[in-house]
């Protein structure tokens, strides 16, 4: 993993400045009582939706419990929602991540695989991107057997903008050892996953 990127040297002024002048190129007027601190705001803002590039995802899943009784079977985590921000248009991804592996000799706290997503969702992203670094920080770390990870996701570029299409939803899904390699373990997670649905 690449290590945690230190915040640029961008000054807080400047920031708050670049957000006047986009405010200004929409048409408003940044000096009218109601945004006068829209661009402090906004600048905070940034700082908690950005967080992800201040840590290293990995660091999360380094702490691990070795004491489970020989459990070997897949542990599945569903349904953990996360907010992003598409790179190409800096719209909001709003959606679950759902992670599975085959543990070898540890597990991990399940919070942590929940911070691991957190901390690359918390950066500009591309989705399949994101599912991908998710499932590769997983797997280096804990060096489990086999790793799965699927996001269904929205994506507000596509609903807000654009196309405007309403009620759709991308899916995408990294598979890799036994999961890849094996269609019934492959098979198994995916019932994990759905199993609400059927």
């Amino acid at each position: 993993m690449k290590p945690r990127r230190k915040r640029p040297t961008v000054t807080r002024e400047a920031a708050e400045d670049a957000v006047r002048t986009l405010l200004q190129w929409a048409g408003e007027d940044p000096a009218r009582e109601g945004l006068l601190d829209t661009p402090k705001r906004v600048v905070d803002a940034y700082g908690d939706w950005f967080s992800g590039y201040l840590v290293d995802p990995a660091a999360y899943l380094r702490r691990t419990f070795e004491e489970v009784a020989g459990y070997d079977e897949m542990i599945v985590l569903r349904d953990i929602e996360f907010e992003s921000y598409c790179e190409h248009h800096m719209a909001p991804i709003i959606g679950r991540a759902h992670i599975g592996y085959l543990p070898t000799d540890k597990v991990v706290g399940i919070s942590k695989l929940a911070r691991v997503v957190d901390g690359f969702a918390r950066r500009f992203q591309v989705q399949e991107k994101l599912t991908a670094q998710i499932a590769h920080c997983i797997e280096d770390v804990l060096k489990p057997r086999g790793v799965g990870v699927v996001i269904d996701a929205v994506h507000q570029c596509m609903t807000t903008r654009g196309v405007h299409k309403r009620g759709v939803s991308m899916v995408t899904s990294q598979m890799l050892g036994d999961f890849r390699e094996d269609a019934r373990t492959r098979a198994e997670f995916l019932r994990f996953v759905d199993s609400r649905r059927a």
